[in-house]
C-alpha cells in the first residue's frame, strides 16, 4: 500500500479520514490524527501512523470543523500536497503558510493529473471560531478516473442533493457518514443518521457504501457500536445485498 503508484486502493484511517490512491496519485480526505478532540480522548488508533503515510499529493477538506481539519496533522505529511477546499476556508490556509490550496465552490471541477475532482453540495455548517461561523462552506469530494467514481460525502445530514447527485454522476464506492446524529432532534438537520444513510445510497444509486465517521471520537450522545448495528439492522431490514456494505476494520485496505 504503501509505495502503490500503480493500483486502486482505499485505506480507513479512522473517522472521516481515508489514505486513496488513484491513478498513481496518494489522496486524503479530512486529515485527522489528533489525539483529543476537545475534552474528549480519541477512541481508537489511527489506522496507519502518520510517520508511515507515503508522500501525499492531494488533499480534500470537507469542511472547517476540528475534526475534519487538524492543522497539526497537515504540518507533518510528507509530500508536497494541493490542497482542495471549499470556498471561504483558502485565505486561512495561506496564513498559515499553505500555497498550494485550490478553493472551489459547490459543482465545481477540475482535473488534476488523471483524476477529476468535483466539489457538491452538502447540509452542513461550519465554524472555528468565534467570529467565523458560516464563513467558508461545507460539501463532499468526487474523484472520477476512467475506471471508476469515489463520492466521499464529507460530513451531512439527509438532503435532497443526494438525488441531485445521482443525476450527474454514476457513483461506484461512497463513503457515508454515519456516526455522530444523537441527539437526532438536534443534530438530525447536520448529521445524518444511520437509516437515513442507508436511504441516501439507495438515492444514489451507488455499488458499495463504506461506513465512515464513527468509532474515533465521541462527538455525540451516540457510540460507534451503536451506529454501525442501526447500520446493520437497517441493511437488513431493506433487504440490501450484502456485498454492496463494505464495513472496514480501522486501517484496512481494499484493492
Amino acid at each position: 500500500m504503501k509505495e502503490n503508484r500503480s493500483r486502486t486502493s482505499y485505506t480507513w484511517i479512522g473517522h472521516s479520514t481515508f489514505l486513496l490512491q488513484l491513478s498513481g496519485l496518494n489522496i486524503l480526505t479530512d486529515p485527522v490524527w489528533a489525539k483529543r478532540m476537545g475534552f474528549q480522548k480519541r477512541l481508537t488508533e489511527p489506522g496507519i501512523p502518520l510517520e508511515d503515510l507515503p508522500e501525499i499529493d492531494v488533499v480534500v477538506i470537507s469542511h472547517g470543523h476540528y475534526d475534519h481539519l487538524d492543522f497539526p496533522t497537515l504540518k507533518k505529511l510528507k509530500g508536497n500536497p494541493t490542497y482542495f477546499v471549499p470556498i471561504g476556508l483558502k485565505s486561512l490556509f495561506i496564513k498559515k503558510g499553505y500555497q498550494h490550496v485550490v478553493e472551489m465552490n459547490w459543482w465545481e471541477s477540475l482535473e488534476y493529473e488523471g483524476v477529476t475532482i468535483h466539489f457538491v453540495p452538502a447540509q452542513h455548517w461550519t465554524r472555528r471560531s468565534l467570529n467565523d461561523m458560516n464563513t467558508s462552506h461545507w460539501g463532499g469530494w468526487i474523484f472520477q478516473t476512467t475506471s471508476e467514481t469515489f463520492y466521499f460525502v464529507g460530513d451531512t445530514g439527509y438532503f435532497s442533493g443526494f438525488k441531485e447527485i445521482a443525476a450527474r454522476f454514476m457513483i461506484d464506492i461512497v463513503f457515508m457518514p454515519i456516526g455522530a446524529y444523537e441527539p437526532e432532534w438536534f443534530l438530525a438537520d447536520s448529521h445524518i443518521s444511520p437509516e437515513d444513510s442507508v436511504k441516501a445510497f439507495i438515492e444514489l444509486e451507488a455499488k458499495q457504501f463504506v461506513p465512515m465517521h464513527y468509532g474515533a471520537y465521541r462527538l455525540a450522545d451516540d457510540t460507534g457500536p451503536e451506529a454501525l448495528e442501526r447500520l446493520l439492522r437497517e441493511w437488513e431490514k431493506r433487504q440490501l445485498p450484502k456485498e454492496q456494505l463494505k464495513v472496514l476494520s480501522i486501517g484496512e485496505t481494499v484493492m
